[in-house]
């Protein structure tokens, strides 16, 4: 048991930080399309204006989000041991704090947006213990 909840941490901690992280180095490598683009969602959010997504920019957080998703739950799977319990916790756990992020946000993003990003977080986390199964 204690291996599964570590696992599902360290999951967590490590989707977190991949996330946080590929952020950063996105708008450092694209400051003017990227960085512009989040600096003016962060500002947008911390002054209650409105704000216009740019749909690609979208589309690449939901590709991001599911590949750091699927590496989330094999680490998760890799550390518990198994990959049933600990990747299905990881998914549950992701759900709950971005159906929390995707709350706070919810007038500035499309609902296509808010619905793709929460319902494949599970299921691709999921996939990536199953992944560790086949590795």
């Amino acid at each position: 048991m204690l291996k599964i909840v570590l696992g599902v941490v360290l999951g967590f901690v490590a989707w977190t930080v991949l996330w946080l992280g590929s952020d950063q180095v996105l708008m450092m490598a694209s400051p003017g399309w990227y960085g512009a683009h989040q600096t003016e969602f962060e500002f947008a959010v911390g002054v209650e204006q409105p704000f216009t997504p740019n749909t690609t920019i979208l589309i690449m957080h939901l590709v991001r989000a599911a590949i750091i998703s699927v590496m989330a739950g094999f680490l998760a799977a890799f550390i518990a041991g198994e990959n049933r319990k600990a990747p299905l916790a990881l998914g549950v756990l992701l759900l709950a704090f971005g159906l929390l992020v995707q709350i706070m946000v919810w007038n500035y993003l499309p609902v296509w947006y808010h619905a793709v990003f929460l319902l494949m977080l599970i299921p691709v986390t999921v996939f990536g213990g199953r992944v560790k199964q086949i590795a």
